[in-house]
């Protein structure tokens, strides 16, 4: 598998090194907020990886300080203008995150400062989740009118409970790292180099082990702790989809970057 950060619409990139596929979202001056074509092309490569006998091992980690803060609020109107329309938008972002939990081979994210938005269902679609001590989750999407998605009903729920799960949606407040693990969210938080030792030691060892033994593991957890998936993500189109139209939205969207409270009228 090639690099795949060539084009010019995209912000990530995507290299093979032995048996690990390393995928990195590169857009940090927006704190590697997504933008649709980013998801599309994300999407595509972890397709691509489930045919390429060579992978053994994904790590999925954002460029700079951040891992991923949720899909980019300022492309909004290039969307529009080029008639991608909010389901499309969610399609591709339900797409993104089931082509990481249907991945055959482990899926590692590696988490540094904010996880946000479908960020949380991006980071939580993967296997083994490693993060540093000072990062956090953010289901912030109350806070402009909408309603989580990325699959993330279903899979903070799997993981932390209902209660959480309604916490970190309801008041979009940070949850940081070591509560994260607490809940069962994280696989590991470690300070400093020792996130990175962490990983690399993690992909290390599962690019040695057998892939189809690692293909049936997986897929026999997954249908044990995520059955609901495909339903919260069928929920969360329906739902963010009217939501994204909303003039709650617009105002919710409008406030954040410009960096004022909303005023919500509905």
């Amino acid at each position: 598998m090639s690099t795949t950060d060539s084009a010019p619409a995209t912000s990530f990139s995507a290299v093979e090194d032995g048996k690990i596929l390393r995928v990195t979202i590169t857009n940090p001056k927006r704190k590697n907020a997504v933008d649709y074509d980013t998801m599309v092309a994300l999407g595509d490569t972890f397709l691509a990886a489930a045919d390429d006998r060579s992978v053994r091992v994904i790590v999925l980690t954002g460029a700079g300080e951040d891992f991923c803060t949720g899909a980019d609020l300022s492309a909004a109107a290039a969307n529009a203008q080029r008639g991608i329309t909010s389901e499309m938008v969610m399609d591709t972002a339900n797409r993104l995150v089931k082509s990481i939990v249907d991945c055959p081979v482990p899926v590692i994210a590696r988490i540094k400062g904010s996880a946000a938005g479908v960020g949380v269902g991006v980071a939580l679609a993967a296997d083994l989740v490693y993060a540093d001590v000072d990062s956090y989750l953010l289901l912030a999407f109350i806070n402009i009118g909408l309603m989580p998605d990325g699959g993330a009903a279903a899979m903070v729920a799997a993981a932390a409970g209902r209660p959480l799960a309604a916490e970190m949606a309801l008041l979009g407040e940070r949850l940081p790292a070591l509560a994260a693990k607490e809940a069962g969210l994280f696989t590991g938080v470690f300070a400093g180099a020792e996130l990175d030792a962490k990983v690399g030691a993690a992909a290390a060892k599962l690019a040695a082990g057998p892939r189809r033994a690692l293909e049936l593991t997986k897929a026999a957890l997954n249908a044990a702790t995520l059955p609901a998936l495909d339903a919260a993500l069928a929920a969360e189109k329906a739902g963010q989809s009217e939501l994204l139209e909303s003039p709650d939205f617009i105002e919710g969207a409008t406030a954040m970057l410009t960096k004022r409270a909303p005023v919500f009228s509905d």
